[in-house]
């Protein structure tokens, strides 16, 4: 019973949040409520709740202090080098550009930390994104995808959660899947083409003087989907005709669907200027100090000098206090970071009642034995390939710790039983990171679908497929190779 009661409130929430018949804040909340009531068990509801929150305060800690850390270095200027240089190499092609952040993604992703990797591709490519008016779930597609194969370096979490679990060393596990992981990243890239090539297609190419000379006029959200947020370009629609009035000439025209564009989505341009070179909180002086700052960060990020969100916490005072020493500047700043902060930290609390009550009634458990129990015996030889097949869907509707800890040591065992090296299966649970990265369970995808203005179920609608042809890429690279 709560094997199908668990499945039934993820496919829930799912359905709600990719219809836009529920925010997802209210969804990662009500749903797991209900059901927890359903099964029984709403007198311990408060229990799994704030044990849900517990696990996840120091992860919202950490997106709180790090939004503000990297907006000041976005309001400073730290990025704005970055987004010319990129615009000038691009000369304002979106295939170039789509292309552009894939690679940016996979490089920032050597950090190991997701939340870190998107806010600042977003930093970096939203401003261009917009102003060639291209779709920004492309934007998130494709780095959430990138970032989900380099999650599977050691320090990124699932290697060494796979290599704890099954008390192998994490270097065994990672150095053999090196070919299959460049494999994937390798598919990325070729998706970012891929992509990129649609958006030329659909926006034309135009001069970097023409692309400065834009004025960011609508949010297109997503291609080839029919759907949008706050307009966009369309056939038949008048943001399409508005468009092609305004900028045919320029962008070599384009079709899609559309509607009228959203005067909220202009404030937002106006507010977000992360080309204007005039703006009042650029710190040109401090450049230099802002970047040592920022690379130090990342430094004792990698070799874990002290927690995530100390040292977030830390680098997020020292840039208020050196780069906005008078007060009402630093409130100013908050301030304008504040709408951020709140939405990520506020989907990262809800989405600890998900999480609490799927964990807390036994629903992870009872699905994780049905779907070991439903792999037929003759299934057994080939525990590797089934391992990684299972790692798509289950570390998408379950936590990284959930599949490693509590699923991959019984289907090491079912391996084992039939002389499947637990090397091997753990190298193929690693295949479905891909897909991990834009599960609903993971904290670092509200960030990067906060901060690029991106309806969640756009970007899950968007990116889901590509995600998983990434991870089957992987897996068969993995197989080809001999590695599972």
């Amino acid at each position: 019973m709560l094997t199908i009661l668990g499945f039934a409130m993820i496919a829930t929430f799912l359905v709600l949040i990719m219809t836009k018949k529920m925010s997802p804040i209210a969804a990662l909340v009500l749903i797991p409520a209900l059901f927890c009531v359903a099964v029984g068990q709403g007198a311990q509801l408060g229990d799994y709740v704030i044990e849900g929150v517990g696990n996840l305060a120091p992860t919202a800690a950490m997106l709180m202090f790090a939004i503000v850390y990297f907006g000041v270095m976005i309001d400073v200027g730290l990025f704005d080098p970055i987004v010319r240089g990129i615009l000038k190499f691009c000369r304002a092609d979106p295939m170039r550009i789509v292309v552009g952040t894939a690679v940016l993604a996979a490089i920032v992703s050597l950090d190991g930390d997701g939340s870190t990797t998107f806010m600042i591709t977003v930093s970096a490519m939203y401003p261009l994104y917009k102003r060639l008016k291209m779709s920004l779930v492309v934007m998130t597609g494709v780095a959430a995808t990138a970032n989900g194969v380099m999650n599977t370096l050691p320090w990124g979490g699932p290697t060494a959660r796979a290599a704890t679990a099954l008390k192998l060393d994490a270097s065994e596990i990672f150095v053999p899947m090196i070919p299959a992981l460049a494999m994937g990243l390798l598919a990325v890239f070729v998706l970012a083409y891929v992509l990129g090539l649609r958006e030329r297609k659909r926006l034309g190419m135009l001069t970097l003087d023409e692309a400065l000379a834009r004025e960011p006029e609508q949010e297109t959200v997503s291609t080839g989907a029919g759907s949008t947020r706050g307009g966009g370009t369309g056939t038949g629609g008048a943001g399409g005709e508005d468009r092609l009035r305004k900028g045919a000439s320029a962008s070599g025209g384009g079709t899609g669907t559309g509607a009228d564009a959203d005067p909220a989505d202009e404030a937002d341009d106006e507010e977000f200027q992360g080309l204007d070179p005039n703006r009042s909180t650029l710190r040109p002086k401090l450049y230099w100090f802002n970047a040592g700052l920022t690379a130090a960060l990342l430094t004792a990020m990698i070799m874990e000098l002290m927690p995530i969100p100390v040292l977030f916490l830390l680098g997020a005072a020292l840039a208020l206090t050196v780069n906005f020493p008078h007060m009402p500047d630093q409130r100013a700043r908050i301030a304008a970071h504040a709408d951020n902060v709140l939405n990520v930290s506020g989907m990262v609390f809800a989405a600890a009642v998900f999480t609490g009550v799927l964990t807390g009634t036994g629903m992870v458990e009872n699905m994780a034995d049905w779907v070991v129990g439903a792999v037929p015996d003759a299934m057994g030889p080939h525990m590797a390939i089934v391992t990684g097949l299972l790692s798509l869907p289950l570390t998408y509707f379950m936590s990284n710790d959930g599949f490693y800890f509590g699923v991959l040591p019984v289907l090491a065992e079912a391996g084992a039983a039939h002389g499947v090296s637990p090397l091997e299966i753990a190298r193929a649970s690693l295949a479905g990171q891909a897909l991990h990265m834009s599960s609903p369970l993971v904290p670092a995808v509200y960030v990067l679908v906060g901060m690029a203005k991106v309806e969640f179920g756009d970007h899950t609608r968007f990116t889901v497929k590509w995600a998983v042809l990434t991870s089957l890429v992987v897996l068969g690279a993995g197989i080809l190779f001999g590695i599972m």
